[in-house]
């Protein structure tokens, strides 16, 4: 199987699911309640879409700004405006191939900051870790709040929350295992990569050697507090979820979070997985499934709009420097 067929199956595949999944949630549904959901999506309070816009935006913004904190331990001093772009580029970027994203956020903080790739790649890493970390507490105080239900849930769906985090902790470890390994190697062909593996690792252990460390977990709880709000308002813009108890939503939060990598940018899966949670808490059907959809629509508003302007303006924006 040639390179260029593989890059074409992980665009293709994860888009044709997102697809099917919007058919078959579309075509299983009456069309009483396709009406239903239709007018559900219509009539939603906008005020309360654009709040949600907003704090999505604010949460980017402050992921940018949070980055700074991983980078000048190495020294590197890099403007504002190049971090959010590069994040917001990054986050459209995974429309199309799925965790994609996190590369070409290095390649443009490496062609506009000269900050070499490596280096910020192991940022990103270290962001991930710590991201992952207050993914955790939410599933945490979901579980909490809605313990039963919520676990009856993921079992029915086959989601196991602690097992992903154990995996992707253990791939992690083996990851930077396997670096110092190449690292210490005189094997030849470890050679070739050894700068790779050190940048890398310098990267990755800057979140070790942070001057500002509660700065930067302010802005990780910030960011996640963000996230949680975001979602949360979407509630009041429709009247059948208006009065859906915080922790059924943040049950749905929890879902769509774990949904959302499913898929390009979520695409199908995210809006099913939130609507079939609600609907599992009683929430009408054509409402849940609103929610679903206005929730996604809004996320993706935001990086629709961000990320295709920051395309457009970072040469520009560059050039002037």
């Amino acid at each position: 199987m040639s390179k260029s067929f593989k890059k074409i199956l992980k665009i293709v595949i994860p888009l044709s699911l997102g697809i099917f999944l919007i058919w078959y949630s579309l075509s299983s549904s009456t069309p009483q309640e396709r009406e239903n959901l239709w007018s559900s999506i219509k009539s939603a309070n906008k005020f309360w879409i654009a709040l949600s816009f907003f704090l999505g935006t604010i949460s980017h913004m402050s992921r940018a700004y949070r980055w700074k904190y991983l980078l000048e331990p190495m020294g590197y001093k890099t403007r504002f405006l190049n971090r959010f772009m590069a994040v917001m580029v990054a986050y459209l970027a995974n429309f199309g191939i799925p965790r994609s994203g996190e590369i070409l956020r290095g390649v443009t903080l490496a062609t506009y900051e000269k900050v070499p790739f490596e280096k910020g790649f192991g940022t990103i890493i270290s962001e991930r870790v710590a991201d992952l970390i207050i993914l955790m507490l939410v599933v945490a105080l979901a579980l909490i709040l809605q313990t039963d239900d919520l676990l009856a849930y993921l079992q029915d769906q086959n989601i196991q929350p602690l097992n992903t985090f154990l995996i992707f902790i253990g791939a992690i470890s083996l990851g930077i295992l396997a670096l110092n390994v190449i690292k210490k190697s005189t094997w030849k062909p470890f050679l070739k990569i050894k700068s790779l593996a050190k940048g890398l690792l310098e990267g990755m252990k800057s979140i070790f050697h942070m001057k500002d460390k509660w700065p930067f977990i302010f802005h990780t709880i910030f960011i996640w507090s963000l996230y949680v709000l975001m979602f949360f308002v979407i509630k009041h813009s429709i009247p059948e979820t208006s009065n859906v108890p915080a922790g059924i939503i943040m049950a749905a939060f929890v879902v769509g979070s774990f949904a959302v990598s499913a898929t390009n940018g979520g695409i199908g899966v995210y809006p099913v997985a939130v609507g079939s949670i609600l609907y599992f808490f009683g929430v009408d059907k054509s409402g849940a499934e609103a929610f679903g959809w206005i929730s996604w629509a809004t996320q993706t508003l935001v990086v629709v709009v961000f990320g295709g302007l920051a395309f457009i303006l970072l040469p520009i924006y560059n050039n002037k420097k």
